[in-house]
């Protein structure tokens, strides 16, 4: 540990220093009372353009991009690269879907896409299947943050999981106190700081290296050489349906998760949405610049520590930086590991309370009662985090985000397809998404890792092998699980409009509910629900 005195004395002032930010964030932008959900779980509904941009890059942008993506990219080669065209082709699936939801929570008071739902199909059941997902498929994301914290702290030699505990005990705190307030301010630094580490990469660690070709044929050359059909520096007949299919689903999935949905829900109006998903491309550039430090970290014969692949990057850091440096660049790593952390623990809080302890276990909660709930509820979601790595592979932690994305794409069919038509019904729905659920889980349960010797939840990419197929081809599960959720509710519907059965409300169709902030229409309608 001696040996990285300097890099653990930046390390530890840059965190502290967040931490501070974190905690002064109460009095930031200080609403008359935090004791509401609109407040502390939504800022008040009142971020603008700069805000909300750097929330919602920091919100998506995470220890999954710095950690999880370049350490695929060492692994497996190319197809590490899907994170790149499914951050691009994103932005208009947002566009098209959130603004909406925008416009509905702001005139209804909606919080979470689970309170959407229980209006829009006036079923609670369906709700309360929604809000479990959320915040389920959150949990290994959080757990993905705390994998690049530890990745950090191990490349310092700081071991054991006290550190680890200590960090997130000082993030549940700030978090508590501040709500949604803290990660917003801090989202600052924390993009500041990787902007800052990301350029300095890209022009000092190549011209290191000898240039980009070197560093292109290091990586054919180490794949050339390995035995696996899945990898190399170019996509193949075994993983090109696999590539395919993980970028499109990751796109669907990303603006389905809750803390995608907190952020944007965060903003005053429409327009600041609209100019926010216009800029956010710009960080799809930096997505790729940072994936290449994989291949960087070929070139350079970096090895992880022992069998834990998420170190590659940080190992990079240490090899290639000064002290001082690294020490700013693994601050980059944890901070931007701790703002969606944040983020996503206030909105996986915000699901229960709204739509489980609200609905079935205090019909009459006030305000400061929804409030407190939901701060308590952020701390326990943490400690769920956890136990996703005590209980699944974290050999490659991108697998955690994208296990995640085959629960939350469930979600789809009632969402975001909820808002553009009225034809589903909600028992459709339901059977829909058992149906989906089932199926992921089971294909899930069915994907192993041979090299870690992990039998089950070891990964996301399904053998198409195990339907009968004649082929090494995968693809990635939460596609199949999403097209058998969609053919289950379409089959659902038929026959519940067969059998007549009483359908849900519309409070998506007026023109009046899609009304910017200010609008003098907006105050003529019941924002109640």
């Amino acid at each position: 540990m001696s040996e990285h005195l300097t890099e653990i004395i930046i390390f530890t002032f840059l965190f502290l220093l967040v931490s501070a930010m974190g905690f002064v964030a109460a009095r930031w932008r200080r609403p008359k009372d935090l004791a509401t959900l609109d407040e502390w779980g939504l800022g008040g509904r009142s971020f603008g353009s700069w805000i909300t941009w750097f929330l919602v890059g920091g919100d998506l942008y995470t220890a999954y991009t710095f950690v999880a993506v370049p350490a695929l990219l060492w692994g497996a080669g190319a197809t590490g690269f899907f994170a790149v065209p499914y951050t691009i082709v994103v932005y208009p699936i947002v566009f098209l879907v959130l603004i909406r939801l925008w416009s509905v929570s702001h005139v209804h008071g909606f919080v979470t896409p689970a309170d959407f739902v229980r209006a829009r199909f006036d079923s609670p059941t369906l709700a309360l299947l929604i809000a479990i997902t959320g915040i389920v498929a959150t949990m290994p994301y959080i757990a993905l943050q705390l994998v690049g914290i530890e990745a950090v702290l191990k490349t310092m030699g700081v071991t054991g999981h006290l550190p680890i505990i200590i960090a997130f005990a000082i993030l549940a705190a700030y978090t508590y106190q501040s709500g949604l307030r803290a990660p917003a301010l801090i989202a600052f630094v924390k993009d500041t700081l990787i902007y800052l580490v990301i350029i300095v990469a890209i022009i000092v660690i190549p011209a290191k290296l000898g240039g980009w070709d070197g560093i292109f044929d290091a990586a054919k050359a180490k794949f050339d050489a390995t035995p696996a059909q899945g990898d190399g520096p170019l996509l193949n007949a075994n993983n090109q349906l696999q590539y395919v299919t993980l970028a499109l689903g990751s796109a669907l999935a990303l603006f389905l998760y809750p803390h995608s949905v907190t952020g944007v829900l965060a903003s005053k109006n429409r327009n600041v949405i609209k100019r926010n998903m216009s800029a956010l491309p710009a960080y799809s550039l930096l997505l790729g610049l940072i994936a290449l430090l994989g291949y960087m970290a070929i070139a350079a014969g970096v090895k992880p520590i022992g069998t834990d692949n998420n170190t590659i990057v940080p190992q990079l850091f240490d090899k290639m930086f000064p002290d001082w440096f690294a020490g700013v660049a693994y601050a980059a790593v944890g901070i931007g590991a701790l703002v969606p952390a944040a983020i996503m623990s206030i909105a996986a809080a915000n699901l229960f309370t709204r739509n489980i302890y609200r609905e079935y276990l205090k019909r009459d909660a006030t305000d400061a009662d929804e409030a407190r709930v939901s701060k308590i509820t952020s701390l326990l979601v943490k400690v769920g985090a956890v136990l996703c790595i005590l209980f699944l592979d974290t050999g490659f932690s991108i697998d955690l985000q994208l296990i995640g994305g085959v629960i939350i794409l469930q979600t789809l069919p009632a969402v975001a397809l909820g808002l553009y038509t009225r034809w589903f019904h909600r028992t459709g729905l339901i059977a829909g998404w058992i149906a989906g659920m089932a199926a992921g889980m089971i294909m899930l349960y069915n994907i192993s890792n041979p090299a870690t010797g992990k039998m089950h939840f070891a990964g996301s990419a399904f053998p198409l092998s195990k339907l009968g197929f004649d082929t090494k081809m995968t693809v990635y599960a939460g596609i199949l699980a999403l097209l058998i959720n969609l053919a289950v509710a379409v089959i659902g519907t038929f026959i519940a409009r067969g059998a007549k059965m009483a359908e849900g409300n519309d409070v998506t169709q007026p023109d009046h509910y899609f009304a910017d902030e200010g609008d003098p229409r907006v105050k003529e309608l019941d924002l109640t629900h």
